[in-house]
C-alpha cells in the first residue's frame, strides 16, 4: 500500500487550495475530536432535534443514567473500536453495568467486537437490545461484494440459531430470561 498512500484522499475532509495528503488529513481528523463536548451539547441538540436521538460512546453507568435523564432515546455502548482512547474498556465488559443503570428505560445497543453469532447472543443475554455489526459485513463486501455481505449475515444468523438452540432458547425474547453470567472472554 505504500505506493498507494499518496493517492488516498478523504473527499469530505479535503478543502480546496489546502494540502490533502494523508498526513495533513490525519492531523485534521485528529483535531476534529472535541474533548470539550459536554452534556450541555446534548441538551442543545435535543432543543432543535425532536426526532430519535441515540448517543454513542457510553461506557460508564453514570453516563447512561445521565443520557436517559436528558431525554436521549437510546444509547450505544461503544469504545469506538479503541480509536479514541486506546486501552478503554471493551464494550461487552461495560454492557452489564450500563444496562442495569438505565433500568430498561431506553434501548441499549452494543457496538464493537461482534464477530460471530455467539457474540450477539452473549450481548443480548447481558442486556443489549441489539448489536451494531459493521466490520464483518465490510470484510464480506471486500471479498465478495453484495453476495459477500449476504453470506456474512447468513453465517451470523446460523451461528445465532445454533447458540440459542444449545442454550435451549426458542426465541430471541427468551434470552433475556437466561442466566447473565455468560462469559465475555471470547467476545
Amino acid at each position: 500500500m505504500r505506493r498507494e498512500l499518496p493517492r488516498i484522499t478523504f473527499g469530505n475532509y479535503a478543502r480546496p487550495g489546502e494540502p490533502a495528503g494523508i498526513e495533513e488529513l490525519a492531523s485534521r481528523m485528529a483535531r476534529l475530536l472535541d474533548p470539550a463536548m459536554s452534556w450541555a451539547d446534548v441538551d442543545a441538540l435535543r432543543t432543535f432535534w425532536k426526532g430519535p436521538l441515540i448517543l454513542k460512546g457510553i461506557l460508564h453507568p453514570l453516563e447512561a443514567q445521565e443520557a436517559a435523564a436528558r431525554g436521549v432515546d437510546g444509547i450505544v455502548v461503544s469504545n469506538h473500536g479503541g480509536r479514541q482512547l486506546d486501552g478503554a474498556a471493551a464494550s461487552i465488559e461495560a454492557l452489564p453495568a450500563v444496562f442495569a443503570a438505565v433500568d430498561a428505560r431506553i434501548p441499549v445497543l452494543l457496538d464493537g467486537g461482534i464477530r460471530r453469532g455467539v457474540d450477539v447472543v452473549k450481548a443480548l443475554c447481558l442486556g443489549a437490545t441489539a448489536c451494531l455489526i459493521g466490520r464483518p459485513q465490510l470484510w464480506g463486501l471486500a471479498v465478495g461484494g453484495e453476495a459477500g455481505v449476504a453470506h456474512v449475515l447468513a453465517l451470523l444468523r446460523q451461528e445465532i440459531d445454533l447458540a440459542m438452540g444449545l442454550m435451549g432458547a426458542a426465541r430471541i425474547g427468551d434470552l433475556s430470561c437466561l442466566d447473565l453470567r455468560v462469559s465475555t472472554r471470547s467476545a
